[in-house]
């Protein structure tokens, strides 16, 4: 039965893709590069789940497009197996050396390929599946701390690489009297309402390339991908709203009785060599919002 896995064959010898594409296309979806760098200008549209990779290749060798694939974040968890005439155990070394999760000889038995790739899938997965769960806040649903640093990390290098690029914003969420609310109502409650006010933050987002994560007890963070400060300050603004909207009881809230939150947003600029630069202006304009009231969104210009 076929399934979904897209396992991309590299190699310059068209009767070596034919062949292994006998051996798998029945079962996943297969594609073909002829060249190390054709691979990678492949891989960059779109990531597979797995590569079978020849070694000796004209342009570029197989360990080069291997070094290559395991210097970047995004490509480094692509599992690759090296399909290879070099048979030698020193060059086996420097192929599982170069990052390759397995190494198979030409000529290839096609029920062995076809037993590595589906293992080796299976590991994938599961490693992906555990990767989530070590990104994600057990309680929420949203990302965690953890995933927002590196997502952080990650949009500042690219802006550093381009420039030119719209720069993220940053919007900082304080669920307004919080303590008050658990010291009330007590703490299977609490945890309910950070469930409601993380759904409403969570729908507010423009795109899949827009992170929210729980930055710590009450506070949430949401990461605009390419957005203006007026964006994002909108975005909070409804974020606002629509968890007052909810009129969730908080009779430790004073005048309001419902709960509220308080929003800081901030947008990266060129001067801000760190996370901890953007994540600091949003947190001052949060603590002007707590200061003059809460229930507020205050921008830091």
């Amino acid at each position: 039965m076929k399934n979904d896995s897209y396992i991309l064959v590299v190699d310059d010898q068209m009767a070596n893709i034919e062949s292994l594409g006998e051996s798998l296309a029945d079962q996943y979806d297969v594609r073909f590069a002829l060249s190390g760098q054709s691979a990678l200008e492949v891989i960059a549209k779109s990531k597979p789940d797995l590569i079978l990779l020849d070694i000796m290749m004209p342009d570029m060798n197989g360990y080069e497009v291997c070094r290559v694939l395991q210097s970047h974040p995004d490509t480094a968890q692509i599992p690759v197996i090296f399909i290879t005439a070099l048979a030698t155990p020193e060059e086996e070394t420097q192929g599982l050396d170069a990052g390759a999760v397995d190494y198979i000889v030409k000529p290839f038995n096609p029920s062995i390929v076809r037993a590595r790739v589906r293992n080796h899938l299976a590991l994938k997965y599961a490693n992906d599946q555990l990767r989530v769960l070590s990104l994600t806040d057990s309680l929420t649903g949203l990302a965690n701390r953890r995933h927002l640093f590196e997502r952080l990390s990650s949009e500042i290098e690219h802006l550093q690489a381009k420039p030119e690029t719209e720069p993220f914003a940053i919007i900082l969420i304080d669920i307004d009297y919080f303590k008050r609310y658990n010291d009330t109502y007590g703490h299977v409650a609490g945890d309910f309402c950070l469930q409601r006010v993380a759904g409403v933050i969570r729908s507010a987002l423009r795109s899949p390339a827009d992170l929210t994560a729980r930055y710590g007890g009450e506070e949430f963070c949401c990461l605009l991908h390419q957005a203006t400060l007026d964006e994002a300050r909108q975005i909070a603004e409804r974020i606002s709203q629509s968890v007052a909207d909810l009129e969730i009881p908080h009779l430790g809230a004073y005048e309001r009785q419902f709960v509220t939150v308080s929003a800081g947003v901030a947008q990266w600029q060129p001067h801000m060599a760190h996370i901890e630069s953007v994540l600091q202006a949003a947190d001052e304009a949060l603590y002007a919002a707590k200061a003059t009231g809460r229930n507020k969104v205050v921008c830091k210009v």
